[in-house]
């Protein structure tokens, strides 16, 4: 009786998630995307906050040729039925973690659920502790980088 009910609180107590808040200030996307979309599929919520503040790594001139190649991908009937693109670098970073979730699948909806992205620092979450993953973390100089929100206020995000 009493394993029992020891057995039972810890599957309540693994049932809720823990809290993790991500600074993506001087993160590199990619490896950010993924570690965060792995932390979703365990069941783990996840804030990203400073998204602005992620960086893309490559030649700044080309990474804002592909993006603008892709904004005039658009529906062949009437582009008002979309597809919409994403101009402000939290719905950006959650679209890169979309892609590395089983969108279609239940795990992957509930997964994306527990996602938020944020531009700045919320003042809910200021009090709290932040976590950067070490590997994702830039290497050269910033200069050698580009930022979602150069990215976003050249393909006509307004803050």
């Amino acid at each position: 009786m009493v394993k029992q009910e020891q057995s039972q609180v810890k599957k309540t107590e693994s049932k809720n998630p823990q809290d993790v808040i991500v600074d993506g200030t001087n993160q590199i996307a990619g490896r950010l995307c993924s570690h965060v979309a792995k932390l979703l599929i365990n069941g783990t919520r996840v804030s990203i906050v400073n998204s602005e503040n992620i960086m893309l790594s490559g030649n700044k001139m080309m990474i804002i040729e592909e993006y603008r190649k892709f904004l005039e991908i658009a529906s062949i009937t009437n582009p008002k039925f979309g597809p919409f693109h994403p101009r402000r670098p939290d719905t950006m970073i959650t679209k890169m973690v979309r892609g590395m979730l089983p969108k279609n699948k239940p795990s992957g909806q509930t997964a994306l659920k527990r996602l938020r992205a944020y531009l700045g620092v919320p003042n809910e979450l200021r009090s709290k502790k932040t976590t950067q993953f070490d590997d994702a973390k830039i290497r050269k100089p910033a200069a050698y980088y580009t930022t979602f929100g150069d990215l976003g206020r050249v393909v006509g995000w307004h803050e």
